[in-house]
């Protein structure tokens, strides 16, 4: 789609973006509801996915790797096209919607020429993220609503704190705090 019909001009184009690297930018109007681009590559595992990037630095966030379902994972890395140039936004244009196991980006809103595309990627947190999870995938998208991260939820998920028994006053003098296990 990247290359205009016949008499038209191309809908979108990868060029250098203000946001990071290399975005897509819409080079006409596009309406709102509009399927704008399939985000393309090698559909691969899950597991694939995981030897195949084995190696990268934990602390590169440059991915191409677009989850479909529990089974499938695109690699545009690998025969994709113009979408795994379209960037992350907290305050998107557009979104991107999976459909009989294939994924199209579409316009949220109406868009000007000369727009940047971006959605925004949610990117799921792990357990097992560094404690600067945050800053290996902070956010520069600039928008009111930027969040800081491309990660969702927004914010890591606080551990919830065992609740502590009431200390009698009288238990409190030995200078320990009681428990309920050391409660028998």
């Amino acid at each position: 789609m990247a290359n205009g019909k016949a008499g038209k001009p191309a809908r979108i184009r990868v060029r250098r973006s203000e946001v990071h690297g290399s975005g897509v930018f819409a080079m006409r109007p596009i309406r709102k509801g509009t399927r704008i681009i399939e985000y393309t590559g090698e559909r691969i595992t899950h597991a694939q996915a995981d030897s195949r990037y084995d190696s990268k630095d934990d602390r590169d966030n440059h991915t191409f790797l677009f989850i479909v379902d529990r089974k499938t994972v695109i690699d545009a890395g690998v025969d994709g096209n113009d979408a795994r140039f379209i960037n992350h936004s907290c305050d998107p244009n557009c979104e991107s919607v999976i459909e009989e196991r294939r994924v199209f980006i579409e316009a949220l809103r109406n868009i000007a020429a000369g727009e940047e595309l971006a959605y925004d990627y949610q990117i799921k947190r792990d357990a097992d993220d560094p404690a600067d999870i945050d800053e290996i995938f902070a956010c520069r998208c600039g928008s009111e609503a930027c969040r800081g991260t491309m990660l969702w939820p927004a914010k890591r998920p606080q551990q919830r704190k065992r609740r502590q028994r009431a200390v009698p006053a009288d238990a409190a003098s030995n200078n320990r705090t009681r428990t309920a296990s050391d409660a028998r």
